[in-house]
């Protein structure tokens, strides 16, 4: 049986706000759809896609800025693992 597919409401509202702003966020309830959402939308323009679960994509971040730098004229997308993982990987150090 397929999983049902539900007509996503937000998608026109991310679009809109991703061309005002240099980064929204989808939040949510677990396996409610935000990273299948936030794939969608990927497809529609360029993209990369981080999952901080796996340790490849979280090296990348070891310096964030740089890794953001290097894809200012794209869509990054960050998975987080975990609530605060994600502040934590991208905060910067006191000058």
């Amino acid at each position: 049986m397929k999983p049902a597919v539900y007509p996503r409401e937000a998608r026109q509202t991310i679009i809109d706000q991703l061309e005002r702003f240099p980064a929204v966020a989808i939040l949510g309830p677990r396996q409610i759809g935000k990273t299948t959402l936030a794939l969608e939308i990927a497809k529609t323009r360029p993209s990369a896609y981080l999952d901080l679960e796996n340790p490849e994509d979280l090296q990348k971040l070891k310096d964030p800025a740089h890794y953001l730098a290097l894809h200012a004229d794209k869509l990054v997308i960050i998975k987080p693992r975990r609530p605060n993982s994600l502040h934590r990987a991208l905060r910067t150090q006191p000058s």
